[in-house]
């Protein structure tokens, strides 16, 4: 594999041999996020699971302290009077028939999806339009409510959903470059812990196997998987 003089210069910078601690991973992160745009922060975190299991198929969410700097667009799928209220708790878009309509156009401008239980059915219908895309409302990610102004307000405060891969592995991102260390180093832990108290217990051996942090276009870091750990 051919790398650009960029990435080669920037590999340089970082220790493949060595395991770092959350603020120097973040210290390392940040210096080596020289792209011309402002680089998202992003995690991995290998699991010890098998994902095939249903009872090992980790998912959760966690609201980040300091949000992953940027808007995040809300669609809320309700009947009145609960769509009038997620417009005015800072939904984007509230509605169903015509979102459905507009969704099933090719319609894409939405990050997040939440819908009332009573319009599940309606939501249903684009499954496969949504499921690929991470869109499906679902109860555990609290994306299925009734409270839509309460769910609407978290996901604008920072909440986010994850789940584990095929290959076991959960990514997410976790702020942007542009961010002071220690909001960065926050949103780590917060996710870290959110992942660890979603530890399966049918999981055996190491539950967490290695975590890894790099910026969109920079290089990946490695984090002592052990130095920070909170069991909450």
């Amino acid at each position: 594999m051919k790398m650009s003089k960029r990435f080669t210069a920037l590999s340089k910078q970082v220790d493949m041999d060595k395991v770092y601690s959350v603020e120097e991973a973040v210290a390392k992160v940040k210096a080596t996020a020289t792209a011309k745009f402002v680089e998202s922060v992003d995690i991995a975190v290998r699991l010890g699971v098998d994902p095939k299991k249903a009872d090992q198929a980790v998912r959760g969410t966690v609201a980040l302290p300091h949000g992953i700097g940027r808007e995040v667009r809300v669609l809320v799928m309700a009947r009145p009077p609960r769509d009038e209220e997620a417009k005015a708790a800072g939904a984007d878009h509230a509605g169903l028939a015509e979102y459905v309509q507009k969704i099933q156009a090719g319609w894409a401008d939405i990050d997040v999806i939440i819908a009332t239980p009573d319009v599940m059915g309606e939501v249903g219908k684009l499954g496969k339009i949504l499921g690929p895309r991470g869109l499906m409302p679902n109860p555990k990610s609290g994306t299925v409510t009734q409270d839509v102004a309460k769910a609407v307000k978290e996901v604008k405060a920072g909440k986010i959903e994850f789940r584990v891969d095929k290959a076991g592995i959960l990514h997410s991102s976790v702020g942007k470059a542009s961010f002071e260390p220690k909001a960065l180093v926050d949103n780590i832990h917060a996710f870290i812990n959110a992942v660890n108290r979603l530890r399966p217990p049918t999981a055996k051996g190491t539950y967490i196997k290695s975590i890894h942090l790099s910026s969109t276009m920079g290089i990946g870091v490695e984090i002592d998987r052990t130095a920070h750990a909170v069991h909450q």
